[in-house]
């Protein structure tokens, strides 16, 4: 029961996080697109694994630490919009699964080709 409440904690989080993200003036941060992939709150609540993914990722270490310099206003806000006790403190985490996702896409579709290939010269 409690992993379900776990669960939209985060959801709802991300929501947020989005939304505030857009109006963040740091330009660090207004330099790259940032999409919100992921939240992870511990079960206490105390503490929040914000990932984050980049358009530009060269621009990725930059936007990091300007997302962790806003983290208190962040905070503050993410506090006025969801109604809990704690306001989870924010670690944010650059997230590579959609590189990582799209070499393995990559790598299976060698292996297609490679297949379809040898298929070719065997009818030959």
């Amino acid at each position: 029961m409690a992993s379900n409440r776990i669960g939209r904690i985060n959801e709802e989080i991300q929501r947020e996080l989005s939304d505030l993200l857009r109006n963040l003036k740091d330009p660090r941060v207004q330099a790259t697109m940032i999409s919100v992939t992921r939240v992870e709150t511990t079960p206490d609540l105390r503490y929040a694994k914000i990932y984050v993914s980049f358009l530009d990722k060269t621009k990725a270490k930059e936007a990091i630490k300007g997302l962790k310099s806003a983290g208190g206003y962040l905070r503050r806000e993410l506090s006025a919009a969801l109604q809990l006790r704690y306001t989870p403190e924010l670690q944010w985490q650059e997230d590579d699964s959609i590189t990582r996702g799209a070499h393995m896409l990559d790598l299976l579709n060698s292996l297609n080709i490679k297949k379809d290939d040898e298929d070719e010269e065997s009818d030959d």
